[in-house]
């Protein structure tokens, strides 16, 4: 077979074989993502986008929830903590199935950093979401405090090559990306090691 090569991993498969090297029962969520998700308060429609086992899902209040990731592995373990959730799979670096207008809420929690394409995805976001949507994010934070770090301990136990981190954003870089992609700004502070972000389609 011309071009096979036995060892390449498909971006999902990928993701199926890092979740099943987590166990089942992780416990909860950190706190301080816990408490930003329940902030956002009720949503009429809400989208978890790269939502994982679902276990920050359950944090979301919303009359119509769905469950999106590229992980089916991901996806079993949130839908038997939110059957009543609408799952959706989803394939790396292409456009999201679902509709446009479709949501009041998405949330990205400490997903972006994992994401290869980040201005596809976040202009599907801005696709799916109503006029006047909110988008919340949380991802590691970045800046200052790395740098220190990397003084102070070397560069390999911050950016471990083993991560599937493949972005590393501050608090500067971040707003500059969503101003970029058409996003309002509304909150975005630095907390327990997280970027804590809403902003507004």
């Amino acid at each position: 077979m011309t071009g096979y090569c036995p060892w390449v991993v498909t971006p999902s498969r990928y993701d199926d074989e890092l979740w099943e090297l987590v166990p089942e029962d992780r416990g909860p969520p950190p706190e301080h993502e816990k408490r930003f998700v329940q902030a956002l308060g009720r949503a009429g429609a809400a989208l978890d986008l790269g939502c994982g086992d679902g276990r920050l899902s359950v944090a979301l209040e919303a009359d119509a929830l769905t469950l999106a990731d590229v992980s089916q592995v991901a996806l079993s373990r949130a839908h038997a903590r939110l059957p009543e959730a609408r799952t959706v799979e989803l394939t790396p670096d292409e456009p999201l199935p679902l509709g446009d207008g479709e949501f009041d809420l998405v949330l990205c929690a400490e997903m972006l950093e994992h994401v290869r394409d980040v201005q596809l995805l976040l202009s599907e976001v801005r696709r799916v979401l109503k006029p006047g949507g909110r988008l919340a994010i949380t991802t590691p934070a970045h800046g200052r405090r790395t740098g220190l770090r990397i003084l102070a301990r070397g560069f390999e136990p911050e950016f471990n090559p083993l991560l599937p981190h493949l972005r590393f954003f501050t608090k500067k870089s971040l707003r500059q990306l969503l101003d970029e992609m058409g996003f309002g700004v509304l909150s975005l502070r630095r907390e327990s090691g997280s970027l804590l972000v809403v902003a507004e389609r």
